[in-house]
């Protein structure tokens, strides 16, 4: 299996993060993650993250457990808006971007965009 780069892993632990109800440890988040990923990269991970503030930390006996503190939606849409922004050609990664979605993420879409439409 090729090895995940830093950003994938990041974006990986905050979703499992957003999925949760409440803390959980480094173990518990390395176990719903695919791919085997190490308790130790979890935790660098975790560290990471928590110098971002985007998450937080508490004691809870010995060990530290984690929850998310950002919006995860509006963390993946600026990095969507960072690599559209740093494209040289936008235009051709919205629509590689539009032809790689599935049905039901189609459909959201065009009903955002006909509701900004019709905001406008």
């Amino acid at each position: 299996m090729p090895r995940r780069k830093l950003g994938q892993l990041e974006a990986e632990v905050l979703a499992v993060l957003a999925g949760a109800d409440d803390f959980l440890s480094p173990g518990d988040i390395a176990e719903r993650l695919e791919g085997g990923t190490a308790y130790t990269t979890v935790n660098t991970i975790l560290f990471r993250l928590l110098e971002k503030n985007l998450v937080e930390r508490a004691r809870k006996g010995r060990a530290y457990v984690y929850r998310l503190t950002a919006d995860e939606s509006g963390l993946a849409a600026e990095r969507m808006f960072g690599h559209l922004r740093l494209a040289h050609d936008p235009s051709g990664v919205l629509t590689h971007f539009v032809h790689g979605l599935s049905p039901e993420e189609e459909a959201a879409l065009r009903a955002l965009l006909d509701e900004h439409r019709s905001d406008a």
